[in-house]
């Protein structure tokens, strides 16, 4: 009995089919990182750490550590620039906080 496919066929043909499997799984479009969300001041964790949205409604007498010259802008958790709206922050992965917030966390950025 003959062989319709010859060995060097049916190797060929496994390699291919080797390199082309996995390649059936790889999307055809970007993934792209989810952009940061602004911070929802009920969220959990916000809540814990005292956060606000405006620095200047503190509560100075239950947060004896703030000081009026204390927001997220002049903070070394935030990862914008001071005269950024909104960026980053590094206690509240995921999402942006206000420039004019402020929270517990509050730590003076290096060489102010």
């Amino acid at each position: 009995m003959k062989s319709i496919l010859s060995r060097r066929t049916l190797v060929k043909a496994g390699l291919l089919a080797g390199v082309g499997v996995p390649l059936l799984g790889v999307p055809t479009q970007e993934v792209h990182a989810a952009s940061p969300t602004p911070l929802d001041p009920s969220d959990p964790l916000a809540k814990a750490m005292g956060f606000t949205t405006d620095a200047s409604k503190v509560n100075a007498s239950a947060n004896p550590t703030y000081k009026p010259t204390q927001k997220c802008g002049n903070c070394a958790q935030y990862q914008g620039k001071e005269s950024d709206a909104t960026a980053p922050c590094t206690i509240f992965a995921g999402h942006t906080v206000p420039a004019g917030g402020w929270c517990k966390v509050w730590a003076q950025k290096p060489g102010k």
